[in-house]
């Protein structure tokens, strides 16, 4: 709450301090040149516009190279790709672009009526442009995709989607950045079947295709991830028990996990292992599963857990419980991902915990490893929660179980077509054909 200070890590040695009492953002650019921080905007008593609260610092110098006005807090870091070369910002509809850390000067503008959200690609050149345009009076919203610089105009766009139903939406690139998801979600669900409002999942990619990704339960959308090979993604939705199904780049299912308690998916930094779990509201179950032959390897529980997060090294998992979500029992444990619990740190009554990061790493540090089944050894106990027996009244209680379900579990089961059989899931438009073919047949009997 009174400076903002940088260290070298290796060394251990303060580099620099800022005087940024207020700031409650940082982010660092991705070759760590710039430090962008934020501070809430505040106002003169007098009406007058407040002082500049989005600044960028030259991390090397210490020099504050640009400051801006940047009154909310949501998306208020600038972007950039990932080599430096161009950073961009949303300033009332319009995306402005730098390069090269010059901020002196705007090197492009993006103008479309009401541009809501944007995201660039990762990976190298040419950058690509994912925009949000929310709908209004009756038009639809769309997201259109470009190619840095080529903005000339809805014919110079790499790919367009429009669609109904979104107050905001989630713009997901894969890593190759050749597709991008979009959740599209809105504030109420006019159904009245869920308080989440109602999300629905879209596809486009840079070759022009698009789809709205059909999803067999209805719902809410609760996560969606790419895979890192950028060829498929998982998404987990539906009313609990949740479903998680993996689909391909044809937005066809190839594998779907069955429900279970989950509401949340992250795949390895290797995309060769994929974990479904349910944090939040929910206990803490995981599922570990290898991807390539979709087999469950372990199910740990992680009760109380706020994160989640996969080590670089794609063999350990951090998860911690942090507040403020929650304020009581914070700490974090080290997993093998075969379900072994290796570290556990509990912080003490007084204090509280607030963020748990791996150092990063480089893509390529480690190679990926074959899978094992088997738990690996470790020195503590692994955390097995017992299992809470229903209530029973008085009368039953020395009676025989007798089961009842609110909802049968459904099973994982793998949905490629196998080989030699021609039994493909129907696409909705021939299910309605063929309800109408046994319709015409009934009525003509």
């Amino acid at each position: 709450g009174s400076r903002v200070n940088i260290v070298n890590v290796t060394s251990a040695e303060l580099l620099r301090s800022f005087d940024l009492p207020k700031a409650v953002c940082l982010e660092f650019s991705p070759k760590s040149n710039v430090l962008a921080t934020w501070q809430p905007y505040t106002t003169a008593k007098d009406g007058t516009a407040g002082v500049p609260n989005l600044q960028l610092h030259e991390v090397k110098t210490g020099k504050c190279l640009k400051s801006f006005i940047q009154k909310k807090m949501q998306n208020w870091c600038p972007c950039w790709a990932e080599d430096e070369s161009i950073c961009a910002r949303n300033v009332n509809n319009e995306v402005h672009f730098f390069e090269n850390n010059n901020f002196n000067t705007i090197a492009n503008k993006l103008h479309l009526q009401k541009v809501n959200d944007f995201v660039l690609s990762p990976g190298a050149q040419p950058t690509k442009v994912a925009v949000y345009v929310p709908g209004s009076k009756g038009a639809p919203s769309f997201v259109r995709l470009y190619q840095y610089p080529n903005f000339g105009g809805p014919q110079s766009a790499l790919a367009n989607k429009s669609f109904f139903k979104s107050d905001k939406v989630t713009m997901l690139w894969n890593k190759k950045a050749t597709a991008v998801l979009v959740i599209a979600s809105t504030e109420v669900d006019k159904t009245g079947a869920s308080y989440y409002g109602e999300q629905t999942l879209h596809y486009i990619a840079t070759n022009g295709e698009s789809a709205v990704v059909q999803l067999p339960k209805n719902g809410p959308i609760y996560d969606v991830v790419w895979n890192p090979n950028s060829v498929e993604f998982c998404v987990v939705y539906g009313f609990m028990p949740a479903k998680a199904t993996v689909f391909n780049l044809k937005c066809d299912p190839v594998f779907d996990f069955g429900t279970g308690p989950r509401n949340a998916a992250y795949y390895s930094p290797h995309g060769h292992i994929l974990v479904l779990a349910g944090f939040g509201n929910l206990r803490g179950q995981m599922e570990v599963w290898d991807v390539k032959n979709y087999k469950l390897i372990s199910k740990p529980v992680a009760s109380d857990s706020t994160y989640f997060a996969w080590c670089p090294d794609g063999e350990h998992i951090v998860t911690a419980t942090c507040a403020p979500r929650l304020r009581v029992s914070n700490g974090y444990k080290i997993w093998h991902y075969t379900g072994s619990l290796l570290h556990s740190y509990e912080v003490p009554s007084n204090e509280e915990m607030w963020q748990v990061s791996w150092q990063p790493c480089l893509d390529g540090v480690f190679p990926a490893k074959a899978v094992k089944y088997q738990a690996v050894p470790s020195e503590l106990p692994g955390a097995e929660p017992k299992p809470a027996q229903a209530y029973r009244p008085p009368a039953l209680r020395n009676k025989p179980v007798t089961s009842s379900k609110l909802h049968e579990d459904e099973p994982p089961q793998n949905m490629k077509p196998q080989s030699g059989s021609s039994d493909k899931p129907l696409s909705k438009t021939a299910l309605k054909n063929q309800r109408k073919h046994e319709a015409k047949k009934a009525a003509k009997q």
